[in-house]
Parts: C-alpha cells; sequence; structure tokens
C-alpha cells in the first residue's frame, strides 16, 4: 500500500481544485464588486428609478439580492464551457491546430447518450425507483457517449488530419471546418432516418431535477431561497473530475510526458522512441473522450439538444480556452469559468442596467467580445505564454 501511495503525486491530483477553488472565488468577487458599484452610481438615476417603479425594490437591493444564485449558476455554466474547451486545448497543445470539428463530436456524445436514455425510457427501464440505478443508467450514456464520441474523434484524425499534418496550416483548418458540417449533416440524416425528429428531449427520471435548498437570504425585506438542481452539482463534480484526472494524466504519468514531448517536437519526440502518430491519436481520443462527456452533461442540464447543439457551446469554448490560454490546462479552466460567470451575470442583471431596452438575449455578444479583445490584446491569453514558432 505504501508503495502504491509513494507512486501518487498528490501535488498534480489536488492541484486544480485549489485553483478551481480561487478561479472561481476571485472571478465571483471582482463581478459582484462591479455589479454593485454599478448598482451603487445608477440608483439615484433614472435607471434605478425606473426599477423602483417596476419592481419596487431598488436597483442596489435587486443586485444583492439576487447575486448568491447568480454566481452560483455562473458556475454551473463555465463548468460545461470548461469541459468542453479541455477538448479543444488538448489537441493544440499537441499540434497547435484548432479542432473546429470538436463541437460536432460533442454533439454527437450528446445524442448518443440521450439516445440511449430515450430507449431505456420506452423500454420502462428508467420508470424504477431505485435512485441508484438511476445513477446507474446515467453513468452509462455517459460512458456510451464517451466512448463514440471518443472513437470518431480519432476516426476523424487518421481520415481528414493525418494525411494534412505536413500541409499549411490553413489546409487542416479548412478541412476541420469541412469535417464539422458533414458531421452535422451526418448527425440530421442518421436522426431522419431513425426517429424522423431532429429535437430530441432527454426523458426526466431520478432526482436530477430536483432543487436543493441551503438556505435564504433577506435584504431590505425581500427574500430569496437560495438552492442548486442535483443536475448541476452533477454537472460541476464531472468536470471537475475530468480536469484534475486530465491534469494528473499530462503531468504526472509516462503516457503525459509522451504528450509533452511530442507538443514540444514531433521530430525529435520519434528519435527518442516516442510513436507520434499513435500519441496524436490517443490525444484526439482522449479530447473526443472529453468532448462526449461534456455533450451528455451539457443535455441533462439544457434538457434538450439538435444536430445544431454543438455550434454556441463549442464556439463558447473556443472563446473560453483562447481566453484561459489555448493549449493551457488550467487555461481551460479559468476561461471557462471566467466566462461563465460573466454571461450570466449579464443575463441576470443586464435587463435592469438598461431599464429593459437589452435583456438576457444578449448576453451571447459577451462571448464573442471577449474573443475579439483577447485576440488583440493578449493574443496568448490569461495563462498561456507568448512563445516563438516551432520549427
Amino acid at each position: 500500500m505504501k508503495r502504491f501511495l509513494d507512486t501518487i503525486n498528490f501535488r498534480e491530483l489536488f492541484l486544480p481544485i485549489g485553483q478551481m477553488i480561487m478561479f472561481s472565488l476571485g472571478s465571483a468577487a471582482v463581478l459582484s464588486l462591479a455589479a454593485i458599484l454599478l448598482a451603487v452610481i445608477l440608483d439615484p438615476t433614472p435607471v434605478g428609478q425606473d426599477l423602483l417603479s417596476r419592481y419596487k425594490i431598488s436597483l442596489l437591493t435587486f443586485i444583492l439580492v439576487n447575486l448568491p444564485q447568480v454566481v452560483l449558476d455562473g458556475l454551473v455554466i463555465g463548468f460545461v464551457y470548461a469541459a468542453i474547451a479541455l477538448g479543444y486545448t488538448m489537441v493544440y497543445g499537441v499540434l497547435e491546430f484548432i479542432n473546429f470539428a470538436h463541437s460536432e463530436i460533442f454533439a454527437v456524445g450528446a445524442f448518443v447518450g440521450v439516445e440511449i436514455l430515450i430507449t431505456l425510457n420506452i423500454a420502462g427501464v428508467l420508470n424504477t425507483e431505485s435512485l441508484l440505478m438511476a445513477y446507474v443508467w446515467l453513468l452509462v450514456a455517459l460512458l456510451a457517449g464517451m466512448l463514440v464520441a471518443g472513437t470518431l474523434a480519432v476516426t476523424v484524425e487518421r481520415i481528414a488530419y493525418r494525411p494534412l499534418r505536413g500541409a499549411p496550416r490553413l489546409v487542416p483548418l479548412i478541412s476541420a471546418i469541412g469535417v464539422s458540417f458533414f458531421l452535422q449533416d451526418m448527425i440530421r440524416l442518421i436522426e431522419s432516418l431513425t426517429t424522423g425528429q431532429f429535437h430530441r428531449i432527454i426523458p426526466t427520471f431520478g432526482n436530477f431535477d430536483e432543487r436543493l435548498a441551503f438556505g435564504a437570504m433577506t435584504f431590505n425585506d425581500v427574500t430569496i431561497n437560495l438552492g442548486v438542481q442535483v443536475k448541476s452539482i452533477i454537472v460541476i463534480i464531472s468536470a471537475l473530475l475530468m480536469l484534475v484526472a486530465l491534469n494528473y494524466l499530462v503531468n504526472a504519468t509516462k503516457i503525459g510526458k509522451a504528450i509533452r514531448a511530442v507538443a514540444q517536437d514531433r521530430a525529435t519526440a520519434s528519435l527518442m522512441g516516442i510513436d507520434v502518430n499513435r500519441i496524436i491519436s490517443l490525444t484526439f481520443l482522449i479530447g473526443g473522450l472529453l468532448g462526449g462527456a461534456a455533450g451528455v452533461l451539457y443535455a441533462l442540464k439544457f434538457t434538450r439538444i439538435d444536430p445544431f447543439v454543438g455550434f454556441f457551446p463549442g464556439l463558447k469554448a473556443f472563446t473560453a480556452a483562447v481566453l484561459g490560454g489555448i493549449g493551457n490546462l488550467t487555461g481551460a479552466l479559468l476561461g471557462g469559468i471566467v466566462l461563465g460567470m460573466l454571461e450570466t451575470f449579464a443575463g441576470a442583471y443586464m435587463s435592469a442596467f438598461t431599464m429593459g431596452a437589452a435583456g438576457a438575449e444578449y448576453k451571447d455578444i459577451f462571448a464573442f467580445t471577449i474573443l475579439i479583445f483577447v485576440l488583440i490584446f493578449r493574443p496568448h491569453g490569461l495563462m498561456g505564454e507568448n512563445v516563438g514558432q516551432k520549427a
């Protein structure tokens, strides 16, 4: 037992958890302070008077009362983006190549998991009073989505990317975009042939939709009940486990050392006896597994999916990866949390700050505005390194 424990690198095992806590608290504190300061400034203005006349509550009270729930919701969305961004980061870290088909691999994983659960529901298997079995069936759907998505990612790499590895960078990028459209249409074709429906809804079972209340907050005679859905907790825990496992694999194992060697210099790694093609395929497999898991978790959280379900989450996850420093695993977590928080804050408070002129439907512009500013002022991201071009 002692020998086994001596082989475990506990620093790499627990470091991501500490980083997750630090990033979550830091982003929540900064955005909360910004929202409160803005509310204090605008409270005496027509903006505050408009909210007071409509809801009989001051702008500052409105911000403070809703703040804890907004932070919780932002964390959930942030971890969803972080889970998807890990797949982008893995591939870019090795090949310096943006796999834009990753969003469709994510969608394939979501469809596989949802279709399995729908089939089980039709067969009456999900209609069980056993809470344990509900989690077992969810795990089955999750593993199936990961397996299919991982296999698909390896296949795409072998067919569409490997023959173009020595070509100019624009060529595999165009190939990735083509694969993305191809997979979208394949999902539509398969769904039309098998179910005749493009929009699929995950069945309701277990206690995943149950809301766990853990307190209430009262401010100026206004009370809000704090709580979080079980499925939101599952999303956070699953994303955290994926990050910890991936971080440990890359930084504390022989396979991870080989991946880092190939990322550093493919030619030298090959001379040292590393099978470069095998490592690159393994990288795509890991990215596909993460994408498939993220797809099933996304379907669990948001209930409804369609063949284009990967488009916007994929773009936002790519933005999160760029924001944190694409190629950096910790950066993917940071970018996902920051983007999720910012988007949730905007969706919750934009209507109040604009007197109803702009609501939650405008929150998506923040993701792409961030992408533009990051690319202009810090193209290597918050945690990325500004290094020279590889030979």
